[in-house]
């Protein structure tokens, strides 16, 4: 399963990546709509002595009390750096500090991704921007990359950048930084954490890390200085939404300064919408808005300090008003408990859905008991899942889960279509368990539910679980939680050693053929149903015709679901607490499934939130 990695926030504990993807199929073999053409400006003057005659004229003007006036006058306090107008209710530009709190336990030693991604600095991600980003929707849009297309064969995706981006310190922004940042990621020296992403996706990526080929065969290649070549190992639509990890590096810093050229203030070079002022590594890290930043992020901003703490303090310091938001993995049961009975606090804690984590049980479909397809839908039947998501979670924590996919993901089910084949009822479920030949769990083996080192929130919601189907069903449930290492072996094993399990899982990247992938029979569940296979696989390298991929997508799910691969139990939501005074049109403005809140992927955020005059 995906690591811990990215919350909405960079500023926040890198809570998954792992990464994406998204409605890239619907981009599937079709160009990303190019950016707009720039408005025609009006023809030149004709001659040049007509323009030498207006000179004096000019001059005059210049020389008059009005213009002598205007000339002397400061600059309004509220136009940024950029000479963009703040919003009527934001305060004066000077006073656009943004403060976070930054996670002080972890080793962090930089600012890059394709440096390590588990150990980076707070305030991430802020120095690069990437191809690609992502719409509320999660739809891909343009970023540095201002249109793209795939080849007919589906394997070439050539990205066109967009042309006037540069560094910090006015190095032109190339296509040749996303090869030598590639190359980077690659090289067998570098052992990078996040090198699993691309592996078996982009041509010789997996010979390049094993220092089978040279780096100069991976397949992402700089055709001139705004054209980017990627090219894959087997037709997948996903890849432009992957490009949402593109994260780059500049080509002439790491030549001249090495990989961690960002650690330091006196090398740092900036390509995104904030540069480094000063870092203090375990105290404080302060980023600054980049006057040559020429992407769509755009920063209202004019600084952001991210002090570091403990978890257990940044509560009250948001209270106290010393930071002005603060994620959902720093809150506490009892901290929710006071946001909730607050109407400002709960007013401005934005839900989202994070990476679309679900939790379900999983079970050896290969031997009994659960290789009796009644004895399965006996257990998804009993699991009382609108109780344990209000009473054990808390509504503003989960929603109940019937399918794998989290209403809002691609392809998922937002219309609650699957929900009959799982749905809570227990009179059914005792009917499926009789139709097996355990009538009122009569000879039942009793089963041990095996967790994977859950803490102790999480123990109870599958202790939950458990209750609910032990009650219903009158058999017996045992709760086990077990060693990670241990858990995991034994799920991995040929043949598994897990006769019932609990899990919990989210993307990797945001794409159908990632979490519906993961239950294909080559992979770590023992379940096996071909038809699925068959959908999944073909639709996973599917190009050109994105709506029948989605649908296939949905057939598949809908065969996991009622052949009761999996039974499920909650998709779990994430969040942001923020103060009253942080606005944007973006940050509140509901998504297609009304949804206001900072999603996962929308880096483009950074430009569009400010601080008002009121507190």
């Amino acid at each position: 399963m995906k690591p811990a990695m990215h919350s909405p926030s960079p500023w926040s504990k890198f809570t998954v990546i792992a990464v994406l993807l998204v409605l890239a199929m619907a981009l599937a073999g079709c160009p990303a709509p190019a950016a707009a053409p720039a408005a025609e400006q009006p023809a030149a003057a004709a001659t040049e002595p007509a323009a030498e005659e207006a000179a004096p004229a000019e001059e005059a003007a210049a020389e008059t009390p009005a213009a002598q006036e205007e000339a002397a006058a400061p600059a309004d306090p509220m136009t940024t750096v950029y000479g963009d107008k703040l919003p009527d209710d934001a305060r004066p530009y000077d006073e656009q500090v943004y403060h976070v709190a930054c996670d002080i336990t972890g080793n962090h030693t930089t600012f890059d991704f394709v440096v390590a991604v588990y150990q980076r600095f707070c305030g991430s991600d802020l120095f690069q921007d990437q191809l690609v980003n992502l719409d509320k929707d999660f739809n891909v849009i343009p970023n540095s990359a201002e249109s793209w297309e795939v080849s007919e064969d589906g394997l070439t995706w050539t990205f066109h950048i967009k042309p006037g981006l540069q560094w910090s310190d006015g190095t032109p922004l190339t296509a040749y930084d996303w090869e030598a940042t590639f190359r980077y990621a690659a090289d067998p020296e570098h052992a990078w954490d996040f090198a699993w992403f691309y592996a078996g996706v982009l041509k010789n990526w997996n010979e390049a890390i094993a220092g089978e080929v040279p780096l100069e065969e991976l397949g992402v290649r700089a055709v001139d200085d705004l054209t980017l070549e990627i090219t894959t190992e087997v037709p997948w639509p996903p890849l432009p939404a992957m490009m949402q990890f593109s994260f780059v590096m500049s080509k002439k810093a790491m030549e001249e300064h090495g990989p961690y050229y960002n650690s330091d203030p006196a090398t740092s070079v900036s390509a995104g919408p904030f540069m480094l002022e000063s870092l203090e590594p375990g105290k404080q890290v302060v980023l600054v808005a980049n006057p040559n930043y020429k992407g769509i992020r755009q920063p209202r901003l004019s600084k952001i300090v991210g002090t570091y703490m403990n978890m257990s303090t940044a509560f009250a310091a948001f209270q106290n008003g010393e930071i002005e938001q603060i994620g959902y993995e720093w809150l506490t049961p009892a901290d929710f408990e006071v946001i909730l009975n607050d109407p400002v606090l709960s007013a401005n804690y934005l839900r989202h859905y994070g990476d679309f984590r679900t939790d379900y049980l999983l079970f050896d479909t290969f031997n009994p008991p659960f290789n009796d397809l009644n004895v399965r839908k006996a257990f998804a039947k009993a699991i009382d899942r609108d109780a344990i998501v209000k009473n054990i979670y808390g509504e503003i924590k989960a929603m109940p889960a019937h399918a794998m996919l989290m209403p809002g993901y691609p392809a998922s089910d937002t219309e609650g279509a699957l929900s009959e084949y799982q749905a809570y009822d227990c009179d059914a479920a005792k009917q499926h368990l009789a139709d097996a030949g355990f009538p009122d769990g009569e000879g039942f083996p009793p089963q041990e539910m095996w967790l994977r080192n859950e803490g102790t929130a999480m123990q109870a919601v599958f202790q939950a679980a458990a209750a609910s189907i032990s009650e219903c069903l009158n058999v017996e449930v045992q709760v086990s939680n077990k060693d990670y290492k241990v858990y995991m072996d034994a799920l991995n094993a040929k043949p598994t050693q897990v006769t019932l399990g609990a899990i919990s899982y989210g993307m990797d990247f945001l794409d159908p053929s990632n979490l519906l992938g993961i239950w294909l029979s080559t992979g770590r569940h023992s379940w096996k149903n071909d038809e699925f296979d068959r959908l999944v696989t073909e639709a996973s390298s599917m190009v050109g015709d994105p709506e029948a991929r989605d649908q296939m997508f949905r057939d598949a799910e809908r065969i996991l679901v009622d052949d009761v691969g999996g039974a499920f139990i909650a998709h779990r939501w994430q969040g942001d607490l923020f103060q009253p005074y942080v606005q944007g049109e973006g940050l509140r403005t509901p998504d297609s499934q009304g949804i206001a809140a900072w999603h996962w992927g929308n880096d483009w955020l950074w430009g569009d939130i400010y601080l008002t005059k009121s507190e």
